[in-house]
């Protein structure tokens, strides 16, 4: 049994599987699921676990070299961008329309339990050197 860090192994082994320029994508539960993107699915219930929780979470394990949100964030989820913006700097803009095309390329998607409008990123991996 593990002492610590991620616990859920089907998470843990897809992290494992990222390399340069793959696409993450940490997603509320009302993001849509795009079909042939593997989901590691967290969800509990409504806010369980938290956006915040699992992007934490992330921040520990990968290396981010850029994230992307939807321009919508600014007005409707002034926490989702504080706290995107504190662990990865100033996020790339696109529409969510475009956000979520953008999440049907990702080799990842992370599903939280987070019921907030517009609590969703796509993190692009880096390399730690």
């Amino acid at each position: 049994m593990k002492r610590r860090g991620i616990l859920n192994d089907a998470l843990a082994g897809a992290i494992a599987r990222l390399g340069h320029t793959d696409l993450v994508v940490v997603g509320d539960c009302g993001l849509p699921r795009p079909p042939g993107v593997p989901v590691v699915d967290l969800a509990v219930t409504f806010g369980v676990p938290t956006f915040a929780q699992v992007v934490d979470l992330l921040a520990e394990e990968i290396v981010v070299e850029q994230a992307t949100m939807a321009t919508e964030v600014r007005e409707a989820n002034a926490d989702a961008l504080r706290l995107v913006t504190e662990r990865f700097g100033d996020p790339r803009w696109v529409r969510h329309e475009d956000l979520k095309a953008l999440s049907a390329t990702a080799r990842l998607l992370v599903r939280t339990g987070e019921a907030t409008p517009y609590a969703n990123v796509v993190l692009r991996c880096g390399v730690p050197f």
